[in-house]
């Protein structure tokens, strides 16, 4: 039986929600919905369907069919209509870590009792293909069937279609302008992806300031970083009287193994099964007693910065001795934590600063460079094995000098001796304060060492 008391979650009258969404609006004199334009069932707490928003019959007749129609088209929902709550997998891809896992069900979740409510914003984030998309078309397709206007559009499509509408014979910007900012739902995918001129994002500010005045249900996708999208906009997007913002930690759906997100620089996707328990301590070798004790040492100084990542630590030793594997087994442990690092080869990361340069970036060299020197944690793989041009030392030296004034904690393996290092590195690594080094003499696991390390394992003090 439906009622038409209109009444949030906690039974509280939710006038409110009439003036804020007027396009759900609808015949003031219905006997049943008093011209709200939807109904409540009237079900008891905890039922699967309690708080649902349902369409009362008598508010078709004051939607335009003209508008919705135009709405309809302008989204290219037709062409999403597979996208769909009951075809998204809420658990990812086998493989996944806890928290990543975590983070899909968390958005799935958050996003039917949107679909269902359509009340405040909803701001999805993550990186390309973690399902942010797939949500955001749930959501509108969800609202369409419940007969409401629904425009789901890319930000850039969003811009073309407003600057078209001035060559458009049947239709004015201003009436394009106003249905837009208008919809009662409006889906925004890709935020952030737009040509960022001034007209652009003076339209894009309009548009959401206009509906964050009246409350009007908005969900936003972005592979932004909060901190990158432009102040007005920013500031209203984390009200959190009004938004939910959620991060999507699951990697890209169509590489599954590898690891995406805001830390779209990290590689140890594929060191997935380097963790602790599979770290051989070759016991069995005939290894010296010193080679051994200094394995053995690594791994416990490993373990403990795993469980409590402070100040740096530097793993030293010949190629294949172990000392990737530790890192690696600190990046699965705080992964499988939820705090999951930034683990990079130190070549790869260069490779990466320079291809910011290409005019077919969509990310600059500021944006990526700071995004690795203030990572929570940083691990950098094989230190000494990239290109020694200028600009390759300065960047290097601008990295580690940054994190070593902020104390951010730091993992670094290397092959080299400290005396063929940049001293400006050197002299930061060899601060007994900060920095803890694991000199690891044991020969490589595929062979006799090439060049054992010199160093001696300095102690915190």
């Amino acid at each position: 039986m439906q009622t038409g008391t209109a009444r949030d979650d906690a039974g509280n009258p939710i006038e409110e929600f009439n003036s804020a969404n007027a396009g759900l609006a609808g015949d003031p004199n219905c006997p049943y919905c008093a011209g709200l334009g939807y109904l409540r069932r009237d079900l008891p707490l905890g039922h699967p369907d309690f708080g649902k928003l349902e369409p009362c019959s008598c508010r078709h007749a004051k939607i335009s069919d003209q508008v919705h129609k135009r709405l309809f088209a302008l989204s290219n929902l037709h062409q999403l209509s597979n996208l769909t709550f009951e075809n998204f997998n809420p658990r990812g891809h086998i493989g996944l870590y806890r928290y990543q896992v975590e983070s899909l069900e968390r958005a799935y979740s958050q996003a039917q009792y949107f679909a269902q409510h359509l009340n405040g914003w909803l701001v999805l984030l993550g990186g390309y293909g973690c399902g942010k998309t797939h949500l955001a078309a749930a959501i509108a397709n969800f609202a369409v069937g419940m007969g409401v206007p629904t425009l789901f559009i890319t930000v850039p499509d969003l811009l073309d279609s407003l600057r078209f509408s001035y060559q458009d014979g049947e239709t004015t910007f201003e009436q394009r302008f106003e249905e837009i900012r208008t919809a009662s739902l409006l889906v925004l995918d890709d935020f952030g992806t737009q040509n960022a001129t001034a007209w652009a994002q003076e339209k894009l500010f309009q548009i959401i300031n206009y509906r964050y005045i009246n409350r009007l249900p908005v969900v936003v996708t972005s592979n932004l970083e909060l901190r990158d999208i432009e102040g007005r906009i920013r500031s209203r997007l984390e009200d959190p009287e009004l938004s939910i913002i959620l991060d999507i930690k699951a990697p890209d759906y169509r590489r599954p193994s590898g690891e995406s997100g805001n830390y779209e620089l990290a590689t140890y996707g594929f060191l997935s099964r380097c963790t602790f328990d599979t770290f051989d301590l070759r016991k069995k070798e005939a290894l010296k007693p010193e080679e051994q004790q200094s394995l053995e040492r690594a791994f416990k100084a490993a373990q403990e910065f795993a469980r409590n990542p402070e100040g740096w630590m530097v793993f030293m030793g010949t190629y294949g001795c172990g000392k990737t594997h530790l890192a690696a087994a600190i990046a699965n442990y705080q992964a499988e934590h939820g705090r999951p690092p930034l683990f990079v080869v130190v070549p790869d990361l260069l490779d990466h600063l320079r291809a910011t340069f290409s005019p077919n970036s969509t990310v600059t060299l500021d944006r990526r460079f700071e995004q690795v020197r203030s990572a929570p944690l940083l691990i950098l793989d094989d230190l000494g094995t990239q290109a020694t041009s200028a600009w390759a030392r300065e960047k290097l030296y601008q990295l580690f000098n940054h994190r070593y004034n902020s104390e951010l904690p730091t993992v670094i393996t290397t092959a080299n001796f400290p005396d063929e290092m940049d001293p400006r590195l050197r002299s930061r690594m060899e601060d007994t304060h900060l920095c803890t080094i694991c000199a690891i003499t044991a020969p490589a696991y595929r062979g006799a060492s090439q060049k054992p390390a010199r160093s001696t394992r300095r102690k915190r003090t």
